[in-house]
């Protein structure tokens, strides 16, 4: 994949606290092999390459209209091969919407679609390893309210993502 055609992500940033906690989660249950990321809530997967320009334009002007946006820990999601952290956050998927709208046309079916908002701290492994790491946290994720302090992007080249830029929300 060359430099100018890899496509961006686009994620929520969790706060400090939870970053760290879910992370550690992740690096202590997800397969080390493919376990090449911290935590993160994944916006869009794909937006294409040839919009980066246009998209730093305008999240840029979108963040500083925007205050930090509540959201919520639910507890445990199967992924049938995996384990998440369910969230939920009703401003964060208009905020997603908005930008959706803004790019109509350019993105994958995947990202046509609003995401079901979670942490991956566990992924393709059996439906049975799976079950059982839902079983031992059961009771340890607690539901809680917190803010997303902002969004970041990133450049997928295959592997590890590259970070490209952090957009605070900094409205009031």
């Amino acid at each position: 994949m060359s430099e100018s055609d890899a496509p961006l992500i686009l994620t929520a940033e969790l706060p400090p606290d939870l970053h760290r906690r879910y992370t550690d989660l992740r690096t202590a249950h997800f397969p080390p092999e493919r376990n090449y990321l911290e935590a993160h809530v994944t916006l869009f997967h794909a937006i294409p390459a040839q919009c980066e320009d246009e998209l730093r334009r305008y999240l840029a002007r979108l963040v500083g209209e925007v205050p930090p946006i509540w959201g919520r820990v639910e507890g445990l999601m199967s992924l049938g091969g995996g384990t998440a952290i369910k969230l939920s956050s009703p401003d964060l998927l208009v905020l997603r919407d908005e930008i959706a709208e803004h790019f109509r046309g350019l993105l994958t079916q995947q990202d046509q679609h609003r995401p079901r908002l979670h942490v991956t701290i566990q992924n393709k492994v059996t439906s049975k390893e799976a079950k059982a790491l839902q079983a031992q946290l059961t009771g340890v994720i607690e539901p809680g309210d917190f803010a997303f302090p902002g969004l970041a992007l990133h450049a997928y080249r295959g592997g590890p993502w590259e970070f490209l830029r952090r957009f605070a929300f900094r409205g009031k």
